[in-house]
Protein backbone atom coordinates (compact mmCIF):
# COMPACT_ATOMS: atom_id res chain seq x y z
CA UNK A 1 0.00 0.00 0.00
CA UNK A 2 1.43 3.80 -0.81
CA UNK A 3 2.12 5.81 1.67
CA UNK A 4 0.00 8.83 1.40
CA UNK A 5 0.70 12.50 2.10
CA UNK A 6 -0.77 15.77 2.26
CA UNK A 7 -1.59 17.61 -0.82
CA UNK A 8 -0.03 20.89 0.72
CA UNK A 9 2.99 19.72 2.17
CA UNK A 10 3.88 17.56 -1.05
CA UNK A 11 3.36 21.01 -3.18
CA UNK A 12 5.74 22.55 -0.37
CA UNK A 13 8.56 19.78 0.01
CA UNK A 14 8.28 19.93 -4.26
CA UNK A 15 9.58 23.77 -3.88
CA UNK A 16 6.38 25.28 -5.44
CA UNK A 17 4.87 27.22 -2.05
CA UNK A 18 4.61 27.12 1.37
CA UNK A 19 1.62 25.09 3.08
CA UNK A 20 -0.98 28.16 3.55
CA UNK A 21 0.04 29.32 0.24
CA UNK A 22 -0.23 25.82 -1.30
CA UNK A 23 -3.88 26.16 0.42
CA UNK A 24 -4.71 28.82 -1.17
CA UNK A 25 -3.68 28.01 -4.39
CA UNK A 26 -5.97 25.18 -4.24
CA UNK A 27 -8.95 26.83 -2.71
CA UNK A 28 -8.85 28.94 -5.92
CA UNK A 29 -8.36 25.68 -8.06
CA UNK A 30 -5.33 25.87 -9.24
CA UNK A 31 -4.04 22.53 -8.61
CA UNK A 32 -5.30 19.16 -10.58
CA UNK A 33 -4.80 15.83 -9.10
CA UNK A 34 -5.05 13.47 -11.59
CA UNK A 35 -7.14 16.04 -13.61
CA UNK A 36 -9.61 17.00 -11.43
CA UNK A 37 -9.73 20.16 -8.94
CA UNK A 38 -8.12 19.32 -5.76
CA UNK A 39 -9.56 20.26 -2.49
CA UNK A 40 -7.68 21.69 0.42
CA UNK A 41 -7.00 18.81 3.04
CA UNK A 42 -6.69 16.07 0.25
CA UNK A 43 -4.17 13.35 0.98
CA UNK A 44 -2.46 12.11 -2.40
CA UNK A 45 0.44 8.92 -3.22
CA UNK A 46 3.58 9.46 -4.93
CA UNK A 47 1.72 7.51 -8.06
CA UNK A 48 -0.61 10.33 -8.42
CA UNK A 49 -0.03 13.10 -11.19
CA UNK A 50 -0.05 16.90 -9.63
CA UNK A 51 -0.26 19.63 -11.69
CA UNK A 52 0.14 23.21 -10.19
CA UNK A 53 -1.05 26.35 -12.56
CA UNK A 54 -0.32 24.04 -15.60
CA UNK A 55 2.97 22.85 -14.77
CA UNK A 56 3.33 19.22 -13.56
CA UNK A 57 4.72 18.81 -9.98
CA UNK A 58 7.60 16.62 -9.16
CA UNK A 59 8.42 15.72 -5.75
CA UNK A 60 11.41 13.92 -7.04
CA UNK A 61 14.39 14.50 -4.93
CA UNK A 62 16.36 17.80 -5.04
CA UNK A 63 19.13 20.07 -4.38
CA UNK A 64 18.14 22.17 -1.37
CA UNK A 65 18.30 26.04 -1.76
CA UNK A 66 18.59 28.91 1.06
CA UNK A 67 19.55 32.10 -0.71
CA UNK A 68 19.95 35.67 1.13
CA UNK A 69 18.62 38.89 -1.31
CA UNK A 70 18.91 41.98 -0.58
CA UNK A 71 15.80 43.30 -1.82
CA UNK A 72 15.59 47.12 -2.85
CA UNK A 73 12.54 49.32 -2.58
CA UNK A 74 9.53 47.90 -5.67
CA UNK A 75 10.35 44.77 -5.54
CA UNK A 76 6.71 42.59 -4.24
CA UNK A 77 7.61 39.37 -1.98
CA UNK A 78 5.64 37.31 -3.85
CA UNK A 79 5.42 33.73 -6.06
CA UNK A 80 2.22 35.04 -7.90
CA UNK A 81 3.57 35.21 -11.21
CA UNK A 82 0.32 37.92 -12.13
CA UNK A 83 2.07 40.07 -9.53
CA UNK A 84 4.12 42.71 -11.23
CA UNK A 85 7.57 43.16 -10.29
CA UNK A 86 7.40 40.11 -8.54
CA UNK A 87 10.66 38.46 -6.86
CA UNK A 88 10.69 35.31 -8.27
CA UNK A 89 10.92 37.00 -11.95
CA UNK A 90 13.21 39.46 -10.68
CA UNK A 91 15.93 37.53 -9.21
CA UNK A 92 15.10 34.91 -11.94
CA UNK A 93 16.69 32.39 -9.87
CA UNK A 94 17.67 28.81 -11.96
CA UNK A 95 15.30 26.32 -9.71
CA UNK A 96 12.04 26.79 -8.59
CA UNK A 97 12.17 28.86 -5.09
CA UNK A 98 9.79 31.23 -3.08
CA UNK A 99 10.59 33.87 -0.23
CA UNK A 100 10.08 33.39 3.47
CA UNK A 101 7.70 35.80 4.56
CA UNK A 102 7.77 38.82 3.36
CA UNK A 103 8.77 42.66 3.08
CA UNK A 104 6.41 44.93 1.65
CA UNK A 105 7.38 46.56 -1.38
CA UNK A 106 8.68 49.99 -0.15
CA UNK A 107 10.89 48.22 2.52
CA UNK A 108 14.23 47.29 1.65
CA UNK A 109 17.27 44.86 2.73
CA UNK A 110 17.06 40.80 3.81
CA UNK A 111 14.77 38.00 2.59
CA UNK A 112 15.41 34.27 2.63
CA UNK A 113 14.36 32.56 -0.55
CA UNK A 114 14.18 28.52 -0.43
CA UNK A 115 12.90 25.36 -1.82
CA UNK A 116 12.48 23.73 1.92
CA UNK A 117 9.15 23.85 2.88
CA UNK A 118 9.31 22.72 6.58
CA UNK A 119 12.25 25.64 6.80
CA UNK A 120 9.10 28.02 5.78
CA UNK A 121 6.97 27.15 8.03
CA UNK A 122 9.45 26.79 10.98
CA UNK A 123 10.94 30.25 10.94
CA UNK A 124 7.32 31.74 9.78
CA UNK A 125 5.18 30.37 13.12
CA UNK A 126 4.63 33.37 14.62
CA UNK A 127 5.25 30.97 17.73
CA UNK A 128 8.45 29.90 16.97
CA UNK A 129 9.64 33.92 18.23
CA UNK A 130 12.08 33.82 15.75
CA UNK A 131 14.01 37.28 15.82
CA UNK A 132 14.15 40.10 13.03
CA UNK A 133 16.07 43.01 13.14
CA UNK A 134 15.70 46.02 11.22
CA UNK A 135 16.92 49.81 11.15
CA UNK A 136 13.84 52.66 10.95
CA UNK A 137 14.31 55.71 10.24
CA UNK A 138 10.55 57.95 11.03
CA UNK A 139 9.64 61.62 9.85
CA UNK A 140 10.58 63.62 13.07
CA UNK A 141 12.90 63.44 16.04
CA UNK A 142 12.62 60.03 18.53
CA UNK A 143 11.93 60.86 22.05
CA UNK A 144 12.11 58.23 25.30
CA UNK A 145 8.61 58.01 25.64
CA UNK A 146 8.51 56.67 21.97
CA UNK A 147 11.34 54.46 22.60
CA UNK A 148 9.65 52.93 25.65
CA UNK A 149 6.26 52.63 24.14
CA UNK A 150 7.73 51.01 20.93
CA UNK A 151 9.04 48.55 23.40
CA UNK A 152 6.45 48.05 26.20
CA UNK A 153 3.57 46.89 22.87
CA UNK A 154 1.77 48.92 20.71
CA UNK A 155 -2.05 48.23 20.61
CA UNK A 156 -3.46 48.51 16.71
CA UNK A 157 -6.59 49.14 16.43
CA UNK A 158 -6.66 47.87 12.90
CA UNK A 159 -5.57 44.25 13.86
CA UNK A 160 -7.04 44.39 17.23
CA UNK A 161 -3.79 43.24 18.98
CA UNK A 162 -1.19 44.36 20.70
CA UNK A 163 2.76 43.36 20.06
CA UNK A 164 4.94 41.72 21.55
CA UNK A 165 7.53 43.50 23.65
CA UNK A 166 10.59 43.86 21.97
CA UNK A 167 14.34 45.16 21.67
CA UNK A 168 13.86 49.28 20.36
CA UNK A 169 17.44 51.37 20.59
CA UNK A 170 17.74 54.87 19.50
CA UNK A 171 20.56 55.17 17.11
CA UNK A 172 20.11 58.86 15.71
CA UNK A 173 17.46 62.23 15.72
CA UNK A 174 15.49 60.22 13.50
CA UNK A 175 16.69 56.57 13.18
CA UNK A 176 16.25 53.53 15.68
CA UNK A 177 16.55 49.61 15.83
CA UNK A 178 14.23 47.36 16.51
CA UNK A 179 14.13 43.18 16.72
CA UNK A 180 10.91 41.93 16.87
CA UNK A 181 9.88 38.21 17.22
CA UNK A 182 6.75 38.35 15.45
CA UNK A 183 5.56 39.48 11.85
CA UNK A 184 2.12 41.01 11.55
CA UNK A 185 1.20 42.75 8.41
CA UNK A 186 3.16 46.05 8.24
CA UNK A 187 3.88 45.50 11.87
CA UNK A 188 6.40 48.21 12.25
CA UNK A 189 4.58 51.01 9.62
CA UNK A 190 1.52 50.66 12.25
CA UNK A 191 3.17 50.81 15.26
CA UNK A 192 4.81 54.03 14.48
CA UNK A 193 1.38 55.52 12.78
CA UNK A 194 -0.08 54.53 16.47
CA UNK A 195 2.73 56.54 17.85
CA UNK A 196 2.51 59.42 15.66
CA UNK A 197 5.10 59.22 13.36
CA UNK A 198 5.31 57.97 9.61
CA UNK A 199 8.11 55.59 8.42
CA UNK A 200 10.34 57.49 5.97
CA UNK A 201 13.13 54.37 5.23
CA UNK A 202 12.77 50.55 6.19
CA UNK A 203 15.47 48.25 6.22
CA UNK A 204 16.04 44.63 7.53
CA UNK A 205 19.47 43.81 8.52
CA UNK A 206 18.73 40.33 10.16
CA UNK A 207 17.21 37.17 9.82
CA UNK A 208 18.01 34.86 13.30
CA UNK A 209 21.52 33.90 12.91
CA UNK A 210 21.51 35.35 9.20
CA UNK A 211 22.85 39.04 8.84
CA UNK A 212 22.68 41.42 5.57
CA UNK A 213 26.35 42.57 6.42
CA UNK A 214 27.96 43.96 3.30
CA UNK A 215 25.82 42.46 0.34
CA UNK A 216 25.16 44.53 -2.25
CA UNK A 217 21.64 45.69 -2.95
CA UNK A 218 19.64 43.65 -5.48
CA UNK A 219 22.45 40.66 -5.21
CA UNK A 220 21.79 37.53 -3.42
CA UNK A 221 24.51 35.17 -1.74
CA UNK A 222 23.89 30.79 -1.01
CA UNK A 223 23.44 30.95 2.96
CA UNK A 224 26.82 29.46 4.07
CA UNK A 225 27.37 25.69 5.63
CA UNK A 226 28.21 27.42 8.98
CA UNK A 227 24.93 29.79 8.87
CA UNK A 228 22.68 26.79 8.04
CA UNK A 229 24.26 24.40 10.70
CA UNK A 230 23.38 27.14 13.02
CA UNK A 231 20.30 27.59 11.82
CA UNK A 232 18.88 24.19 11.79
CA UNK A 233 20.25 24.47 15.68
CA UNK A 234 18.10 27.29 16.76
CA UNK A 235 15.14 25.66 14.46
CA UNK A 236 15.33 22.60 16.98
CA UNK A 237 11.89 22.00 18.29
CA UNK A 238 10.42 24.93 16.42
CA UNK A 239 6.99 23.61 15.30
CA UNK A 240 6.17 23.66 11.36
Amino acid sequence: MEESIRLNKYLSDAGVCSRRAADRAIEEGKVLVNGNVAEVGMRISTSDEVVFEGKPVSNASKEAVLIAYNKPAGIVCTAEKREKNNIIDHINYSQRIYPIGRLDKDSTGLILLTNQGDLVNKIMRAVNAHEKEYIVTVDKEITADFIKKMSAGVYLDELEVTTRKCVVEKLGKNKFRIILTQGLNRQIRRMCIALGYRVRTLHRVRIMNINLADLKEDTYRDVTEDELKELNKMLEGSKN
